[in-house]
């Protein structure tokens, strides 16, 4: 399935200032799988190490880490030769190695006419406590599939390619609005893990992509275990049934989990963090760029991994989702909060790959703005409704109390073309949050 991680990894290829680049991401986004097939289209050969599989490889980086030793071993290793501009190497679970992770820089300043990529689920774990070599390589996210590559998998493409931006001001037909809205209807239930979007393309049954979920929570819960022999497995249970249902509303740390100490959740809620499960969004003041100096570390809400995943643990039917006359109000608008964010982290979060919000506590009048994000130097507020104009109440407060901001966007699923009102852009919920 195509996905746009393979043009980012074509420019880096041709880059003259390329840096060793690792693909960061939760398990099943499809990081190995688009690796090779770019590896693939663009190289003689690709060389595979996998550190999970394969530990008697860690063996090679023991030592000392000389670039010019190290190719020479992996070359006896896998019986295959590496050779700089026509191989590319890739370091797959490179999180099961840390000498590996550490080699990354070398690559950079002793060889750095190989082209070098390295992929792992669980790297938040092993940077946390090794010397990282920063500035030395690059970084990129896969997410789980974005509405637009789902299309492109249902072999949509003339939809994919007419999907508006938030940012675009010109007429939307009502046909192109119904088709989307009809296949926005499908990936609400799907959702955007690779595997699951294949069961459906070839077999068109939420039944059998429901089966997916379940094995892909189940086998998260698994692989985060083994990192951690201390991980205590059934507040990890306990948070990851429990949390898709607190998408959209600020939580406290009770609410995940009224049984066990607040320590222990805090832990669990850590490493579900860490592993990409589980994207915190904090409330940010909005004082100025960057929006996440000022942040109450106590005040959040959490976006789940996959609309998909989400709505298979929190048990919803998917004939609402199919039948819901406004797709905003399936289940009280957590859904489709739950998809905005996730198509805002796709395309860079609201800064640095995190998710902000806004929210006033007031005795009078407490407010809030569902996302706030960054393009090109300037603030945008998002408000996720089905309401008019008239009911945009934190909206209006928080442009009346930041005059500098240029326009806020509010999505929907009705059909209204991008309309803007008293600096309120109304656009429809599937709108690409990418500037121009």
């Amino acid at each position: 399935m195509k996905r746009n991680i393979s043009n980012v990894l074509v420019s880096w290829k041709d880059s003259t200032s390329r840096k060793p680049i690792i693909i960061r991401g939760a398990r099943q986004v499809g990081k190995t799988y688009s690796i090779k097939e770019f590896g693939s289209e663009h190289f003689s050969n690709v060389v595979t190490l996998d550190f999970e599989r394969d530990r008697s490889l860690a063996v090679i980086f023991e030592k000392d880490l000389d670039t010019k030793k190290i190719i020479f071993d992996l070359e006896i290793h896998t019986g295959s030769r590496i050779v700089p501009g026509e191989t590319l190497l890739f370091f797959d679970e490179i999180q099961a190695c840390e000498r590996a992770l550490m080699s990354l820089r070398y690559f950079y300043e002793e060889m750095p006419q190989l082209h070098v990529i390295a992929a792992g689920s669980l790297l938040e774990f092993a940077m946390s406590h090794i010397s990282f070599p920063v500035g030395r390589v690059s970084f990129e996210w896969m997410r789980p599939m974005t509405f637009k590559e789902f299309l492109i998998a249902c072999n949509k493409e003339i939809l994919a390619e007419n999907i508006p931006s938030v940012f675009m001001q010109k007429p939307l037909s009502e046909t192109l609005h119904n088709s989307l809205l009809e296949q926005l209807r499908l990936y609400f239930i799907v959702g955007g893990m690779p595997e699951a979007v294949k069961k459906f393309v070839e077999t068109g049954s939420a039944s059998a992509v429901k089966k997916v979920h379940d094995d892909i929570i189940y086998s998260y819960i698994q692989s985060l275990v083994k990192y951690d022999s201390k991980t205590d497995i059934e507040s990890l249970e306990q948070i990851i049934k429990v949390i898709p249902s607190k998408v959209g509303h600020q939580i406290k740390y009770t609410h995940l989990d009224p049984v066990r100490r607040i320590e222990v959740t805090k832990t669990s809620l850590n490493i579900l963090e860490k592993a990409q499960l589980v994207n915190l969004i904090h409330s940010t003041t909005v004082s100025g760029l960057p929006l996440g100096a000022d942040i109450s570390s106590k005040t959040f809400k959490p976006l789940f991994l996959d609309i998909g995943l989400m709505q298979s643990v929190c048990g919803i039917d998917p004939k609402e989702s199919i039948t819901a006359a406004d797709l905003n109000s399936v289940y009280k608008g957590a859904v489709a909060e739950q998809f905005v964010g996730q198509e805002l982290l796709a395309a860079g979060g609201s800064e640095n790959q995190k998710l902000y919000y806004w929210s006033r506590q007031k005795k009078s009048s407490s407010s809030e703005v569902d996302f706030v994000f960054v393009r090109n130097g300037k603030i945008y507020p998002v408000e996720v409704k089905s309401g008019s104009k008239g009911r945009m109440k934190s909206m209006h407060i928080f442009l009346e109390e930041h005059p500098e901001i240029e326009k806020g966007f509010v999505l929907s699923s009705t059909f209204s073309g991008n309309q803007l009102i008293d600096k309120m852009v109304f656009a429809p919920i599937y709108s690409e949050l990418l500037s121009c």
